[in-house]
């Protein structure tokens, strides 16, 4: 019986993989693809971007070399294009502070706007840039070689078609075979068969559009502006790659999903929404999708939970179902690693939910919001014109920066210490030890610069969970003493004059009784 099942091989599942698998769980990967070339995977109808947020998580597991090398430079067009005294060289040895650039909101860029630094939360030099844009099909080879080199089973062309559990544990079935886990996980997509199978209630709302991607042979493509262009129809986008379209027809998500879009109908709504005549010649590749926004209302039925787009879909607007997804993984993978090996304190997996949950929604307002803006009449081309106005301020920008890098987000831990919460920024040590240095073999990590004796008794009970490093930092930016989970997250600040009981109670909560 394996510790963990999960079923799906997109990132999101390899990541969770991954972390499972550094904690020293037995897992297994159950893909219902057979694998294989996929033109939805690779550039440019693959691409996808990585916030701020999901560049350092990779940087904090040492996998950023890997993931640089495994998706090579944007196609020309794609991603950030680099400002005057920009400081991104990715091998500079004191590290990068990218400028921080917001992307789009409805279509209304905002790469261009410089952001008040002021308002933002503290930020400290790092390895990592602040955007990245991959190729899915790279960045799960990349994670799927991880995988394997920490002793996962990836079985590809393994569709899950029933699940069992009990108090024990979680029985997977599929046509070649049966998989018993201790948990399962599904991050199997959007149309889950885990969330389905394990009687999940998904609720949300409706659709407003249907949404077309294609790549295709255009006659007249210059008569289609570059960009996204709201229309009195719609909205489309031509990519900088010629021939790859994007289309949003507002028509409440009638078109039939259940079969691909006929280069017939993709030539009359694109001539629709575009109001040219543009012809399409040749239809190479075309999907749709639409801007329902569903939610799970709970990650866990017993000893079932989900990840990703089976926990949460959206619309792809922001391009934040990716980022949110990798960022469940994280908060689950050392959550559900410590509950699997009886180290977890009591309902340490609950807080996976209480976390993720309301992240999640959040993100599927976003996304409402921007359909709203976008719709097509003159009361949403009112209100995008004065949003447009306010967004497109330094603080505007810096709104929208905060709500879609992952660099606003704060966990409420019922701590007022205002860096408890969030993500620690990449400290350094004096002989010039990164934090993602000490983060990558999944443990907690205590930086305890000050080598207080006290803390270092107190440390001694859960060393096998928390790894406390002594020794000053180039920058603590006031913080002191620090104790941080494993995904990251700041959960204890000490100060100058850390109390080694408020330690004590800080690693009971997150990492279980000490040792005996």
């Amino acid at each position: 019986m394996d510790d963990v099942v999960i079923v799906g091989a997109g990132p999101v599942g390899l990541l969770l993989a991954c972390e499972l698998g550094l904690a020293g769980c037995s897992v297994t990967v159950l893909e219902r693809e057979p694998g294989g070339e996929n033109p939805w995977r690779t550039a440019p109808l693959g691409m996808r971007g990585l916030t701020a947020a999901s560049v350092e998580a990779f940087h904090r597991r040492g996998l950023l070399p890997a993931l640089r090398e495994a998706v090579g430079p944007a196609p020309a067009g794609f991603g950030p294009e680099p400002a005057a005294g920009d400081r991104t060289d990715p091998g500079a040895a004191d590290g990068v502070l990218p400028p921080p650039r917001a992307g789009h909101f409805a279509g209304i860029m905002l790469g261009g706007v410089e952001l008040d630094e002021t308002t933002l939360p503290p930020r400290l030099p790092t390895p990592a840039t602040d955007r990245l844009m991959i190729h899915l099909a790279d960045v799960e080879g990349m994670l799927a070689r991880r995988a394997d080199e920490l002793g996962v089973r990836i079985l590809r062309d393994t569709p899950v078609t029933g699940l069992d559990q009990d108090d024990d544990g979680v029985v997977v079935h599929s046509r070649t075979g049966t998989f018993p886990a201790r948990w399962v996980v599904g991050c199997d997509g959007g149309r889950s068969a885990v969330r389905r199978l394990a009687g999940f209630d998904f609720v949300g709302t409706e659709p407003q559009f249907t949404g077309y991607v294609l790549h295709a042979r255009v006659d007249d493509l210059d008569k289609l502006d570059r960009g996204f262009n709201l229309t009195p129809q719609g909205m489309y986008l031509r990519m900088p790659t010629d021939g790859h379209l994007g289309i949003m027809d507002f028509d409440g998500g009638a078109f039939d999903r259940s079969r691909p879009p006929t280069p017939e109908h993709l030539q009359e709504v694109l001539r629709r929404v575009s109001g040219t005549d543009v012809t399409l010649l040749e239809v190479w590749n075309a999907s749709s999708f639409t801007d329902r926004a569903m939610q799970a209302t709970t990650y866990r039925r017993g000893r079932v939970l989900l990840a990703g787009d089976a926990a949460h879909i959206h619309s792809p607007l922001g391009g934040q179902g990716l980022n949110s997804g990798l960022a469940d993984a994280l908060n689950l993978g050392w959550k559900l690693a410590a509950t699997a090996r009886g180290t977890a304190p009591d309902d340490l997996l609950g807080t996976y939910d209480d976390e993720r949950h309301p992240v999640a929604a959040a993100v599927l307002d976003w996304s409402r919001a921007q359909v709203a803006l976008m719709r097509p009449g003159p009361q949403a081309a009112a209100l995008q014109s004065v949003v447009r106005d306010l967004l497109t301020t330094r603080d505007g920008a810096g709104y929208v920066y905060l709500r879609t890098s992952g660099a606003g987000l704060r966990l409420d831990l019922g701590d007022a210490h205002p860096m408890v919460g969030r993500v620690a920024p990449e400290f350094r040590l004096a002989d010039g030890t990164w934090l993602g240095e000490l983060t990558a073999t999944g443990s907690g990590v205590l930086l305890d610069p000050g080598a207080d004796p006290a803390l270092g008794a107190v440390a001694h009970g859960w060393a096998d969970r928390i790894r406390r490093v002594t020794g000053p930092l180039r920058d603590d930016l006031g913080t002191g003493t620090v104790l941080l989970r494993p995904d990251g997250v700041v959960a204890w600040v000490g100060g100058d004059r850390p109390d080694p009981a408020a330690l004590r109670r800080a690693a009971r909560r997150w990492f279980g009784e000490p040792a005996a």
